[in-house]
């Protein structure tokens, strides 16, 4: 492969891009979603030291109830599963094109142009993964109709 090669360059860029953003994702939500898990698990003991020696506890018990909240309210506004798992299936896909395109395999086999074939399979799916968020996007802003 030439080292200036745009098409190349474009692919490891986005394979790049896709790959980064995924882990990204995958972190904040696991984060998120442990950090609600842990704050549901401790909510029930709180709850359980609500004596009147422990006078704090409701306040405590309550402030673990509005953090879950907010953390899932941030779940769902960040869409970071839905982000992650996208991310990650369009960075899988970039590798599949890319070790199809080195090993001369599938469609590179046989095509007259096996370097444009990488250069419009490339942009499909990426262009393809843009589409999909902005209708995710579109779907997610409408009110619903309740």
């Amino acid at each position: 492969m030439p080292e200036s090669d745009p098409i190349i360059e474009r692919l490891e860029d986005q394979l790049q891009w896709y790959d980064r953003k995924s882990i990204l994702n995958q972190r904040i939500f696991k984060r998120i979603k442990i950090t609600e898990i842990v704050g549901a698990a401790i909510i029930p003991f709180l709850a359980a030291l609500n004596v009147k020696e422990f006078g704090w506890s409701h306040w405590v018990t309550g402030g673990v109830g509005v953090l879950i909240t907010v953390l899932e309210g941030l779940l769902q506004l960040g869409q970071y599963q839905h982000n992650w798992t996208t991310y990650r299936s369009t960075a899988e896909a970039l590798k599949h094109e890319k070790y199809l395109y080195l090993g001369k395999a599938a469609a590179y086999a046989g095509a007259a142009d096996p370097h444009a074939l990488l250069a419009e399979r490339v942009e499909m799916l990426v262009s393809q993964e843009h589409k999909n968020w902005d209708l995710a996007q579109q779907t997610q802003a409408k009110p619903s109709a309740n």
